[in-house]
């Protein structure tokens, strides 16, 4: 007979699998890595009140294509940030959804960064190419760029994290996303003035 903590902890472990790699994070008030940011409360469209934005963390580092990539230089422009992994299946399904919505906002001042964490470079360069993914990706193989969030998101892909204009916090989503999820609060910040 399976030990009932086994059990537990079996279930567990499909649960994860079956709801997704991205979970609950705890993380300690005296954060030093991301110390100005505070656990945030996005409403249903999941954007975060203009009052309430912090700014971002500053993040930057080699693409995979090994290009020099600082996210502050897309000040001025909404940046949608993705953290993804092509070994994580939700973060394999909404790609197509973020493709979608990076074509649909371009015109708008809308720059869609990929940060892949935990990946292999190879692995991670054949799923954009298989996937046709049109924007760059920081390579953040040990997830140090992820840590910069560890308030906020939870340290597994996928996150979904939106600036606005001024480089601040707006949007957050937990877990993979549907083109319509994202669609209408990247649309929302693009009209804002910066």
């Amino acid at each position: 007979m399976t030990p009932r903590p086994a059990l537990l902890a079996s279930a567990l472990a499909v649960v994860l699998a079956v709801t997704g790699c991205a979970g609950e994070s705890s993380t300690s008030a005296e954060d030093p890595v991301s110390p100005q940011l505070k656990v945030v409360d996005a409403g249903e469209d999941r954007l975060i009140p203009e009052d309430d934005r912090v700014p971002a963390p500053s993040l930057s580092g080699t693409t995979l294509e090994g290009e020099p990539l600082e996210v502050s230089s897309y000040k001025g422009k909404v940046v949608v940030l993705n953290f993804w992994a092509s070994w994580c299946p939700p973060c394999r399904a909404e790609a197509p959804n973020l493709i979608e919505v990076a074509e649909a906002t371009e015109a708008s001042g809308v720059q869609f960064i990929g940060v892949n964490v935990k990946n292999a470079k190879d692995e991670a360069l054949a799923f954009e190419r298989k996937q046709g993914v049109p924007y760059p990706s920081l390579h953040d193989q040990p997830g140090v760029l992820l840590t910069r969030f560890r308030k906020i998101v939870p340290q597994v892909p996928p996150t979904t994290l939106v600036l606005d204009r001024k480089g601040r916090i707006a949007g957050v989503f937990i877990g993979g996303v549907t083109t319509r999820e994202l669609l209408v609060p990247v649309q929302a910040l693009a009209a804002e003035q910066a």
